[in-house]
């Protein structure tokens, strides 16, 4: 199946460390060689780039890579394909606009038995994947008027996942503006990086970065990967059915979230 990454941050960061390792899963150190893409959001919108080539050997991944965009909020996904034609429009991640706002969606999973038609939101392409973000898309949009506070968009798109996994496999990262929703079906980790920072080592290449000397010390940053991207820090496995929100940097409650 695919892999998601997700940076999650309280300041604009780069994504480069991480998507250097994770871009060698694409058809180098594992097999998710069926395209990919990554959306990164900045002020008001998401600068995306896809690319159906694998993103071990893409020239567009080489520029990503070499172009150090800072970010509060970045998607990405490897697809190795079940659902539909290795093409463009089958390329996660995949975009659509509610409430005025664009949001951002990448699906690791086969949903064998679910299909969706759409009512407002419909798909391009033929992935189960595209079908599950209009589904998620028509719930919050039929609920709600306009965008809703975190408790209740939590709420709402955890009742969508558990709907959804009821299909097959559903890890999956929903992100909107500086927030990153997250559900893990199977397998999902994350970490948080904030001060005391140190040398983390990539687990797919040897190349290391100690944050300590590119970081302030108030910076805060969470990652979300399929599989841990490096060997020598301690991620947090997310269990099976269960929904998490990022914001500045840090899985909050949505509750006490302002």
């Amino acid at each position: 199946m695919c892999q998601l990454l997700g940076m999650n941050c309280n300041v604009p960061t780069d994504i480069t460390f991480s998507f250097e390792g994770f871009r060698r899963r694409g058809g180098q150190t594992d097999q998710h060689a069926d395209g990919w893409g990554i959306a990164f959001f900045e002020t008001d919108g998401w600068r995306v780039f896809l690319d159906p080539l694998p993103s071990a050997t893409s020239p567009v991944a080489d520029f990503v890579r070499s172009y150090p965009i800072k970010s509060r909020n970045v998607i990405a996904h490897i697809r190795k394909a079940t659902h539909g034609e290795i093409s463009l429009a089958n390329t996660h991640p995949f975009r659509r606009e509610l409430w005025g706002q664009e949001w951002v969606f990448a699906h690791n999973g086969n949903l064998a038995s679910f299909s969706y038609a759409g009512q407002r939101f419909m798909s391009i392409g033929n992935t189960d994947s595209e079908q599950a973000l209009c589904f998620i898309l028509d719930r919050l949009a039929s609920k709600f008027q306009r965008t809703p506070e975190l408790a209740a968009l939590e709420e709402t798109f955890s009742e969508c996942c558990q709907a959804l996994s009821s299909h097959g496999t559903f890890n999956c990262l929903l992100g909107m503006n500086d927030v990153l929703l997250v559900h893990c079906s199977t397998d999902l980790h994350y970490l948080v990086r904030q001060a005391p920072f140190s040398i983390a080592h990539l687990a797919d290449a040897d190349i290391q970065v100690d944050f300590a000397k590119h970081t302030a010390p108030r910076d805060r940053v969470a990652i979300i990967a399929t599989q841990p991207l490096t060997d020598n820090e301690q991620w947090t496995a997310l269990g099976k059915g269960e929904v998490a929100l990022f914001r500045n940097g840090e899985r909050i409650s949505p509750a006490h979230a302002s």
